[in-house]
Protein backbone atom coordinates (compact mmCIF):
# COMPACT_ATOMS: atom_id res chain seq x y z
CA UNK A 1 0.00 0.00 0.00
CA UNK A 2 1.36 3.66 -1.14
CA UNK A 3 1.32 5.99 1.59
CA UNK A 4 1.19 9.38 0.37
CA UNK A 5 2.82 12.37 2.39
CA UNK A 6 2.15 15.90 1.84
CA UNK A 7 5.11 18.19 2.01
CA UNK A 8 4.65 21.79 2.97
CA UNK A 9 7.18 24.07 1.05
CA UNK A 10 8.65 26.63 3.86
CA UNK A 11 8.06 30.13 3.25
CA UNK A 12 11.61 31.79 2.35
CA UNK A 13 13.00 34.08 5.52
CA UNK A 14 13.80 37.20 5.32
CA UNK A 15 17.71 37.36 6.81
CA UNK A 16 17.02 39.82 10.46
CA UNK A 17 20.44 41.43 9.11
CA UNK A 18 19.08 42.70 6.02
CA UNK A 19 15.99 43.64 7.41
CA UNK A 20 17.83 46.01 10.18
CA UNK A 21 20.04 47.44 7.09
CA UNK A 22 16.78 48.50 5.62
CA UNK A 23 15.14 50.02 8.65
CA UNK A 24 18.46 52.38 9.20
CA UNK A 25 18.73 53.06 5.62
CA UNK A 26 14.95 54.43 5.63
CA UNK A 27 15.47 56.52 8.52
CA UNK A 28 18.39 58.16 7.41
CA UNK A 29 16.32 58.76 4.22
CA UNK A 30 13.68 60.19 6.29
CA UNK A 31 16.51 62.52 7.88
CA UNK A 32 17.73 63.66 4.77
CA UNK A 33 14.61 64.50 3.53
CA UNK A 34 13.49 66.17 6.95
CA UNK A 35 16.85 68.53 6.22
CA UNK A 36 15.74 69.18 2.50
CA UNK A 37 12.44 70.27 3.79
CA UNK A 38 13.97 72.63 6.27
CA UNK A 39 16.06 74.32 3.32
CA UNK A 40 13.28 74.04 0.76
CA UNK A 41 10.88 75.66 2.64
CA UNK A 42 13.41 78.36 4.61
CA UNK A 43 12.17 77.00 7.67
CA UNK A 44 15.86 77.37 9.18
CA UNK A 45 15.25 79.34 12.68
CA UNK A 46 17.38 79.22 15.97
CA UNK A 47 20.99 78.73 16.64
CA UNK A 48 21.06 74.93 15.52
CA UNK A 49 19.28 75.05 12.06
CA UNK A 50 21.00 78.69 10.74
CA UNK A 51 24.54 77.70 10.98
CA UNK A 52 23.49 74.04 9.06
CA UNK A 53 21.84 75.70 6.44
CA UNK A 54 24.99 76.98 5.36
CA UNK A 55 26.17 73.79 4.44
CA UNK A 56 23.30 72.80 2.27
CA UNK A 57 26.19 72.22 -0.70
CA UNK A 58 27.88 69.48 1.71
CA UNK A 59 24.66 68.39 2.19
CA UNK A 60 23.79 67.64 -1.26
CA UNK A 61 27.44 65.61 -1.16
CA UNK A 62 26.54 63.30 1.66
CA UNK A 63 22.76 62.87 0.75
CA UNK A 64 24.31 61.43 -2.88
CA UNK A 65 26.37 58.94 -0.69
CA UNK A 66 23.52 58.01 1.20
CA UNK A 67 21.58 57.41 -2.21
CA UNK A 68 24.80 55.00 -3.23
CA UNK A 69 24.39 53.22 0.56
CA UNK A 70 20.45 52.56 -0.10
CA UNK A 71 21.01 51.10 -3.34
CA UNK A 72 23.91 48.64 -1.94
CA UNK A 73 21.33 48.27 0.76
CA UNK A 74 18.25 47.26 -1.96
CA UNK A 75 15.84 49.37 0.17
CA UNK A 76 13.29 50.58 -2.23
CA UNK A 77 12.05 52.88 0.17
CA UNK A 78 15.25 54.21 1.20
CA UNK A 79 16.05 54.89 -2.44
CA UNK A 80 12.76 55.99 -3.96
CA UNK A 81 13.41 58.99 -1.12
CA UNK A 82 17.22 59.61 -1.45
CA UNK A 83 16.39 60.24 -5.44
CA UNK A 84 13.68 62.68 -4.27
CA UNK A 85 16.14 64.46 -2.32
CA UNK A 86 18.74 64.43 -4.68
CA UNK A 87 16.83 65.98 -7.18
CA UNK A 88 15.57 68.87 -5.13
CA UNK A 89 19.14 69.41 -3.40
CA UNK A 90 20.70 69.40 -7.53
CA UNK A 91 17.70 71.76 -7.96
CA UNK A 92 19.14 74.45 -5.04
CA UNK A 93 22.83 73.63 -5.39
CA UNK A 94 23.82 73.16 -9.32
CA UNK A 95 22.93 76.60 -10.49
CA UNK A 96 25.20 78.05 -8.95
CA UNK A 97 28.04 76.15 -10.29
CA UNK A 98 26.46 76.14 -13.91
CA UNK A 99 26.05 80.38 -14.27
CA UNK A 100 24.35 81.94 -16.63
CA UNK A 101 22.24 84.19 -14.33
CA UNK A 102 19.76 87.49 -15.17
CA UNK A 103 21.65 90.18 -16.21
CA UNK A 104 23.33 89.11 -19.84
CA UNK A 105 22.19 92.47 -21.27
CA UNK A 106 23.83 94.47 -19.19
CA UNK A 107 26.98 91.99 -19.62
CA UNK A 108 27.00 92.91 -23.32
CA UNK A 109 26.04 96.54 -23.63
CA UNK A 110 27.36 98.28 -19.57
CA UNK A 111 31.04 99.73 -18.86
CA UNK A 112 32.95 97.75 -16.72
CA UNK A 113 33.05 98.57 -13.28
CA UNK A 114 35.48 96.04 -11.32
CA UNK A 115 34.87 95.45 -7.29
CA UNK A 116 36.51 94.11 -4.85
CA UNK A 117 34.92 93.13 -1.38
CA UNK A 118 37.76 91.95 1.31
CA UNK A 119 36.77 91.25 5.28
CA UNK A 120 40.23 92.19 7.33
CA UNK A 121 39.35 90.58 10.15
CA UNK A 122 39.56 93.07 12.60
CA UNK A 123 42.41 94.77 10.85
CA UNK A 124 44.54 91.86 10.82
CA UNK A 125 44.36 91.04 7.11
CA UNK A 126 47.53 91.90 4.54
CA UNK A 127 46.98 95.70 3.85
CA UNK A 128 49.87 95.32 1.20
CA UNK A 129 48.31 91.90 -0.36
CA UNK A 130 44.96 93.28 -0.35
CA UNK A 131 46.50 96.53 -2.08
CA UNK A 132 48.68 94.19 -4.73
CA UNK A 133 45.56 92.76 -5.72
CA UNK A 134 43.74 96.66 -6.27
CA UNK A 135 46.50 96.69 -8.66
CA UNK A 136 46.73 93.67 -10.26
CA UNK A 137 42.74 93.57 -10.69
CA UNK A 138 42.70 97.36 -11.85
CA UNK A 139 40.07 97.06 -9.26
CA UNK A 140 37.08 100.48 -9.37
CA UNK A 141 35.79 100.11 -6.11
CA UNK A 142 36.74 98.18 -3.19
CA UNK A 143 34.71 97.36 -0.08
CA UNK A 144 36.06 97.15 3.33
CA UNK A 145 35.11 95.83 6.28
CA UNK A 146 36.50 95.33 9.62
CA UNK A 147 38.42 98.19 9.14
CA UNK A 148 40.50 99.02 11.91
CA UNK A 149 42.78 102.88 12.42
CA UNK A 150 45.70 100.68 12.10
CA UNK A 151 44.39 98.67 8.98
CA UNK A 152 43.63 101.94 7.07
CA UNK A 153 47.21 103.54 7.85
CA UNK A 154 48.51 100.09 6.77
CA UNK A 155 46.29 100.15 3.53
CA UNK A 156 47.70 103.84 3.24
CA UNK A 157 51.20 102.78 3.40
CA UNK A 158 51.01 100.24 0.82
CA UNK A 159 49.40 102.42 -2.03
CA UNK A 160 45.96 102.41 -1.65
CA UNK A 161 45.19 105.94 -1.80
CA UNK A 162 47.47 106.69 -4.76
CA UNK A 163 45.15 103.98 -6.82
CA UNK A 164 41.77 105.02 -5.14
CA UNK A 165 41.97 108.21 -3.66
CA UNK A 166 38.32 108.73 -2.70
CA UNK A 167 37.11 107.04 0.38
CA UNK A 168 33.56 107.00 2.02
CA UNK A 169 33.27 105.20 5.81
CA UNK A 170 34.67 104.96 9.21
CA UNK A 171 37.76 103.52 11.00
CA UNK A 172 36.87 101.85 14.30
CA UNK A 173 39.31 100.54 17.23
CA UNK A 174 36.93 97.56 17.50
CA UNK A 175 37.50 95.08 15.04
CA UNK A 176 34.52 94.20 13.57
CA UNK A 177 32.46 97.89 13.45
CA UNK A 178 34.61 99.75 11.00
CA UNK A 179 33.79 99.59 7.09
CA UNK A 180 34.76 101.58 4.10
CA UNK A 181 34.83 102.39 0.12
CA UNK A 182 37.62 103.19 -1.74
CA UNK A 183 37.12 104.37 -5.42
CA UNK A 184 39.00 105.28 -8.54
CA UNK A 185 36.01 107.75 -9.12
CA UNK A 186 35.00 110.60 -7.18
CA UNK A 187 32.30 109.21 -4.18
CA UNK A 188 29.48 111.27 -2.40
CA UNK A 189 28.11 109.57 0.93
CA UNK A 190 24.51 108.84 0.61
CA UNK A 191 22.39 108.75 4.33
CA UNK A 192 18.91 107.14 4.98
CA UNK A 193 19.06 104.31 1.99
CA UNK A 194 18.40 102.30 4.95
CA UNK A 195 18.40 101.62 8.61
CA UNK A 196 21.95 99.32 9.19
CA UNK A 197 21.17 96.35 11.42
CA UNK A 198 25.11 95.28 12.87
CA UNK A 199 28.35 96.49 11.92
CA UNK A 200 28.77 99.91 10.18
CA UNK A 201 27.31 100.25 6.58
CA UNK A 202 28.22 103.15 4.51
CA UNK A 203 26.45 103.77 1.21
CA UNK A 204 28.40 105.61 -1.59
CA UNK A 205 27.52 106.87 -4.82
CA UNK A 206 30.38 106.29 -7.27
CA UNK A 207 30.33 109.28 -10.20
CA UNK A 208 31.22 107.35 -13.09
CA UNK A 209 32.90 109.65 -15.91
CA UNK A 210 30.39 110.57 -18.84
CA UNK A 211 27.12 108.20 -16.85
CA UNK A 212 24.96 108.33 -13.96
CA UNK A 213 26.39 107.96 -10.48
CA UNK A 214 26.81 104.15 -8.96
CA UNK A 215 25.68 103.33 -5.67
CA UNK A 216 27.33 101.00 -3.60
CA UNK A 217 26.28 99.49 -0.39
CA UNK A 218 29.12 97.95 2.20
CA UNK A 219 27.46 95.26 3.74
CA UNK A 220 28.46 93.37 7.25
CA UNK A 221 25.36 92.38 9.60
CA UNK A 222 26.89 90.98 12.42
CA UNK A 223 27.33 87.04 12.41
CA UNK A 224 24.58 84.11 13.52
CA UNK A 225 26.15 83.19 16.39
CA UNK A 226 24.07 81.73 19.14
CA UNK A 227 23.11 85.49 20.93
CA UNK A 228 23.14 87.42 17.65
CA UNK A 229 20.75 84.86 15.40
CA UNK A 230 17.84 87.82 15.71
CA UNK A 231 19.91 90.56 14.67
CA UNK A 232 21.37 88.51 11.72
CA UNK A 233 18.27 87.98 10.28
CA UNK A 234 17.27 91.28 10.96
CA UNK A 235 19.89 92.76 9.73
CA UNK A 236 20.14 91.02 5.94
CA UNK A 237 16.61 91.97 6.06
CA UNK A 238 16.71 95.38 6.66
CA UNK A 239 19.25 95.46 3.70
CA UNK A 240 17.54 98.14 0.53
CA UNK A 241 15.86 95.88 -1.67
CA UNK A 242 16.96 96.22 -5.63
CA UNK A 243 15.54 99.62 -6.76
CA UNK A 244 13.69 100.07 -9.87
CA UNK A 245 14.87 103.37 -10.85
CA UNK A 246 17.72 106.32 -9.53
CA UNK A 247 21.27 104.77 -9.52
CA UNK A 248 22.26 101.17 -10.35
CA UNK A 249 22.87 99.34 -6.59
CA UNK A 250 26.02 97.20 -6.01
CA UNK A 251 25.37 95.57 -2.27
CA UNK A 252 29.20 94.00 -1.53
CA UNK A 253 30.55 92.63 1.26
CA UNK A 254 30.21 90.08 4.15
CA UNK A 255 26.86 89.25 4.37
CA UNK A 256 27.65 86.11 6.79
CA UNK A 257 24.52 84.17 4.98
CA UNK A 258 24.85 81.94 1.95
CA UNK A 259 22.45 81.67 -1.03
CA UNK A 260 20.89 78.64 0.84
CA UNK A 261 19.46 81.15 3.66
CA UNK A 262 16.03 82.16 3.26
CA UNK A 263 16.29 85.66 4.23
CA UNK A 264 18.99 86.38 1.63
CA UNK A 265 16.77 84.64 -1.10
CA UNK A 266 14.34 86.62 0.05
CA UNK A 267 16.77 89.65 -0.97
CA UNK A 268 17.64 88.27 -4.03
CA UNK A 269 14.37 88.05 -4.93
CA UNK A 270 13.55 91.68 -4.60
CA UNK A 271 15.00 91.99 -7.86
CA UNK A 272 19.46 91.19 -7.22
CA UNK A 273 21.56 88.90 -9.01
CA UNK A 274 24.38 87.25 -7.17
CA UNK A 275 27.42 87.77 -9.18
CA UNK A 276 29.93 84.75 -8.16
CA UNK A 277 26.60 82.06 -8.78
CA UNK A 278 25.76 84.18 -12.27
CA UNK A 279 28.90 83.26 -13.38
CA UNK A 280 29.45 79.70 -12.25
CA UNK A 281 31.31 80.13 -9.33
CA UNK A 282 28.93 80.67 -6.84
CA UNK A 283 30.16 77.13 -4.79
CA UNK A 284 33.80 78.84 -4.05
CA UNK A 285 33.54 79.08 -0.16
CA UNK A 286 35.15 82.29 1.63
CA UNK A 287 35.19 81.66 4.63
CA UNK A 288 36.90 80.26 6.89
CA UNK A 289 40.26 80.80 5.76
CA UNK A 290 43.78 80.22 7.41
CA UNK A 291 42.94 77.45 9.87
CA UNK A 292 42.95 73.86 10.51
CA UNK A 293 40.00 73.30 7.81
CA UNK A 294 39.85 74.61 4.23
CA UNK A 295 36.68 77.12 3.42
CA UNK A 296 33.93 75.73 3.90
CA UNK A 297 30.83 78.27 2.99
CA UNK A 298 30.65 81.56 1.12
CA UNK A 299 29.26 84.19 2.76
CA UNK A 300 30.68 87.32 0.73
CA UNK A 301 28.95 88.59 -2.18
CA UNK A 302 28.98 90.70 -4.81
CA UNK A 303 25.12 91.79 -5.70
CA UNK A 304 23.84 93.86 -8.53
CA UNK A 305 20.29 94.99 -9.27
CA UNK A 306 18.96 94.06 -13.02
CA UNK A 307 21.26 96.92 -14.27
CA UNK A 308 24.16 95.02 -13.83
CA UNK A 309 26.11 91.97 -14.54
CA UNK A 310 29.14 89.84 -13.65
CA UNK A 311 31.26 88.54 -16.57
CA UNK A 312 33.80 87.00 -13.89
CA UNK A 313 34.43 86.33 -10.38
CA UNK A 314 37.98 85.42 -8.47
CA UNK A 315 38.58 84.67 -4.92
CA UNK A 316 41.81 85.18 -3.34
CA UNK A 317 43.65 84.81 -0.57
CA UNK A 318 44.30 87.30 2.09
CA UNK A 319 47.19 86.33 5.03
CA UNK A 320 45.73 87.68 8.30
CA UNK A 321 42.30 87.37 6.94
CA UNK A 322 39.68 84.44 7.64
CA UNK A 323 37.80 85.28 4.79
CA UNK A 324 39.05 85.69 1.39
CA UNK A 325 38.66 88.19 -0.59
CA UNK A 326 36.31 88.20 -3.88
CA UNK A 327 36.90 89.97 -7.07
CA UNK A 328 33.74 90.74 -9.62
CA UNK A 329 34.16 92.17 -12.76
CA UNK A 330 30.87 93.90 -13.41
CA UNK A 331 28.96 95.74 -16.18
CA UNK A 332 26.42 98.27 -15.54
CA UNK A 333 24.11 100.13 -17.33
CA UNK A 334 24.08 104.01 -16.44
Amino acid sequence: MLVREDVKTAAPRVRPRRVWRSRIAIGVAVLFAAGTAVRLGGLEAGVFLVPLVSFTPHFAVAALVALGIAVLVRSRAAIAIMLAVCACLAWCVLPRALGGGTGQGAAATGRPLRVLTANLNGGRGDAAVVVDLVRRLNVDVLSIQELTYSARDRLAAAGLTGLLPHHVGRADFRGPEGSGVYARYPLRERTGLFQPVGHHMPVAEVSLPGGRPVEVVVVHPVAPVPSTVPEWEAGVAALPPAPDSGPARILAGDFNATLDHAVFRRLLGTGYTDAAASTGQGLNPTWPQGRSLPPLVTIDHVLTDARGAAVRTQVYDVPGSDHRALFADLRVNV
